[in-house]
């Protein structure tokens, strides 16, 4: 089982109120104890509210819940953006609130077929590397629709021609997977560790191994 759909599961063991023991929830999670501990640690960091200790047990307080709610990628973005925003400009109670809800996001995200790197972890990115990439965002989404070829200056001073393919949220951060022709293979790019975005004179067309699919089907 994936951490966070491990978290996501001992949210849900929680949420009824009672005392639960971290030895019941490691064999019903099968992990151990130790990790139930490490994984309590980090749901009460991210703003979820629970209560208890090693040796006695854990319950979770009442917290106001929403419906589910189904969010299209661009209310995502959004959402995305006005937290960093928040994150970034305020301080104090609003700052925490906004690292905690978009803890509670990344906790309940979808995920991909393909698995996150690891250095993105879960709900611990910080706000100020994340919105480095924003103002990416808008010609990185605009040259997908367009199939508009690009060239890409990243942070480590590497500069590649790439056909954008697709954007993915990855819980405070953003990468987009391309084919890079200078390297002649695929990658998936942190939009924070680019730092220009050139539009090239030319428009690209679906070629076999190329392609998205190809992309998701190379394993």
């Amino acid at each position: 089982m994936k951490r966070a759909d491990r978290l996501y599961a001992l949210i849900e063991i929680l949420k009824d109120g009672r005392l639960h023991r971290a030895e019941d929830m490691a064999k019903r999670l099968e992990v151990s104890m130790r990790t139930i501990y490490r994984d309590m640690e980090t749901l009460a960091a991210s703003g979820i509210p629970v209560e208890g200790e090693r040796g006695h047990g854990y319950s979770a307080r009442a917290a106001i819940t929403l419906p589910p709610l189904n969010l299209t990628e661009t209310e995502l973005e959004a959402l995305h953006v006005g937290l960093a925003a928040v994150g970034m400009g305020m301080e104090g109670e609003l700052r925490d609130a906004a690292e905690t809800l978009s803890a509670k996001i990344d906790a309940v995200l979808p995920e991909d077929s393909r698995e996150a790197p690891k250095s993105f972890g879960f709900a611990v990115y910080p706000f100020a590397d994340a919105a480095h990439g924003f103002r990416h965002l808008t010609p990185l989404r605009t040259a997908i629709r367009a199939r508009q070829k690009l060239r890409l200056k990243m942070a480590n001073a590497q500069t590649s021609d790439v056909r954008p393919l697709k954007m993915d949220y990855w819980g405070r951060v953003w990468t987009c997977i391309v084919w890079n022709e200078t390297l002649g293979d695929f990658e998936n790019l942190r939009v924070d560790q680019i730092d220009e975005v050139s539009i090239l004179p030319g428009l690209f067309v679906d070629e076999p191994g190329k392609r998205l699919k190809d992309f998701k089907n190379r394993d």
